[in-house]
């Protein structure tokens, strides 16, 4: 069976764009707005964090910092 001179057809049917394995979309978290306070109480776990080499503190502080460290979502 030789194939010269064959057509192969294409498909025109758009597909959605599949995404890679690490590039998902971000995860909406519940957001709060963080006072000022929260920012510099955040930025000092984070150094803290940082300089003990204590990664969950680190993040903790950032959480704080973003204002997604889940504060204020409890009624009672």
């Amino acid at each position: 069976m030789t194939h010269h001179g064959t057509t192969r057809t294409t498909r025109t049917t758009t597909t959605t764009r599949r995404r890679g394995l690490f590039s998902r979309r971000k995860v909406h978290h519940q957001k709060r707005k963080p006072t000022m306070g929260d920012k510099i109480a955040g930025a000092m776990k984070k150094l803290k964090g940082t300089i003990m080499r204590r990664p969950g503190e680190k993040a903790a502080g950032t959480r704080r910092m973003h204002g997604t460290d889940g504060r204020g979502s409890h009624r009672y």
